[in-house]
């Protein structure tokens, strides 16, 4: 018997991807009404609007100053910079777009990540890291030929407690910083995309 796909799973499973409506209800139909399977499946045969514009010059945006007080009547102890990029000026204007920002902002102010891509983790570091993760596997007597695929288990861990696109979005854990930029890359109807960002905390980086 077939799943019965209702009008507002296409509807929301459209508005995060920005593909068509049959499109939609087809992936929907193949993956049995499971709306992240259907996600999926749109993001393989790439139609979903997002993925589409990943390429396209993203020379627009703002920069997004978010501070953070312990309490209402303290001064900000922590703050976030953000550089919120996309394609045009009549986007960046938009309050979708600079809640976008503030979202993004809030999460780095939170998740504290380290790097924006797994791209830009020095190999050095990845090297360690797997090292280390080999040893314990090996010290804790599993077998040769399952140690590499506890490493690559653990390294997407390291990856995502890490790098901001790959961590769990504070506000939806079931969605990472890279599903709702393409959310939003789809709703938008341009590209999106993260440039710099830094987070500051009073007193973390004090000298002695």
């Amino acid at each position: 018997m077939a799943t019965a796909i209702s009008a507002q799973d296409v509807k929301r499973l459209r508005e995060a991807t920005g593909a068509g409506m049959m499109d939609c209800k087809k992936a929907l139909a193949e993956a049995d009404g499971d709306f992240d399977a259907a996600l999926r499946l749109l993001r393989e045969r790439n139609l979903a609007a997002g993925s589409k514009k990943l390429g396209r010059v993203t020379s627009e945006g703002i920069v997004y100053t978010y501070l953070h007080k312990p309490q209402p009547d303290y001064p900000p102890k922590l703050g976030v910079m953000l550089e919120l990029n996309c394609e045009t000026d009549f986007v960046a204007k938009t309050e979708a777009f600079e809640r976008l920002a503030k979202d993004i902002a809030m999460h780095i102010s939170f998740a504290d990540p380290r790097w924006k891509a797994r791209e830009e983790v020095p190999q050095n570091i990845v090297d360690e890291e797997s090292e280390i993760y080999g040893k314990q596997a090996k010290d804790s007597g599993k077998p040769e030929n399952v140690i590499e695929k506890i490493v690559a288990g653990k390294l997407e861990g390291f990856y995502k407690e890490n790098v901001l696109l790959d961590q769990e979005w504070i506000q939806d854990r079931s969605k990472t910083i890279a599903t709702l930029l393409e959310e939003a890359r789809g709703t938008m109807g341009e590209n999106v995309s993260i440039g710099s960002f830094c987070r500051i905390r009073v007193g973390e980086n004090s000298s002695q």
